[in-house]
């Protein structure tokens, strides 16, 4: 019987933030790109990778989606800023979620894949006091799911891996999440919270 978790790590994109892709579609019908094409470049392993390991900025990383797009510069510059333009919602039964965690005296971070956007987005979406650490892989120069992503996050919220919960709604992340000792959830959707409640042992 595993321990229960006394700390909550939780993804940002998936989890926290949801995203309409209703904005993102009408930016390629608007300039005539394929459904989707925005996002399948910008995730492009070789430019993507960078941007999540801090080694190149945001700013780098959309010139480089830009500079792929079958469009002429001034157009695919226009593109990217204005998919970029829409930075997602928060969903309000996780935000709900996290702060019930927090009053019961569990400590909450986000710990994320992301750019140095990330706290600005985190400011805009006011987030950035709701949760006790932001833990940014493009601070850390490591993302998940590599393990000293979750050693450090683990440190950062002062508990040891057994104690800590990690939800994310990455296969991936959540496997390297176990592999470093933490408990690891798959995130679907809020009808998971009843049982993460109780992983955490949180009152009635």
């Amino acid at each position: 019987m595993r321990d229960r978790a006394r700390a909550l790590l939780i993804d940002l994109d998936g989890v926290l933030r949801r995203w309409d892709p209703a904005p993102m579609i009408a930016v390629e019908v608007q300039y005539g790109l394929k459904p989707a094409s925005l996002l399948e470049t910008s995730m492009s392993w070789d430019i993507y990778r960078p941007a999540m390991a801090g080694e190149i900025t945001d700013a780098e990383w959309m010139s480089l989606v830009a500079s792929r797009l079958p469009l002429d510069e001034a157009e695919s510059a226009a593109a990217v800023a204005a998919w970029q333009a829409y930075r997602g919602e928060v969903d309000p039964e996780v935000l709900a979620f996290v702060r019930e965690v927090r009053a019961a005296g569990r400590p909450v971070a986000i710990a994320t894949n992301a750019t140095d956007r990330l706290r600005g987005d985190l400011d805009a979406l006011g987030l950035t006091g709701e949760v006790d650490e932001v833990i940014s892989s493009w601070e850390l120069k490591t993302h998940k799911p590599a393990k000293e992503f979750f050693t450090q996050a683990c440190l950062k919220v002062g508990k040891l891996p057994k104690h800590v919960l990690m939800v994310d709604d990455d296969d991936r992340a959540v496997q390297g999440a176990r592999t470093a000792g933490l408990t690891g959830y798959r995130w679907a959707g809020p009808e998971h919270l009843p049982y993460l409640r109780k992983v955490l042992d949180l009152p009635e």
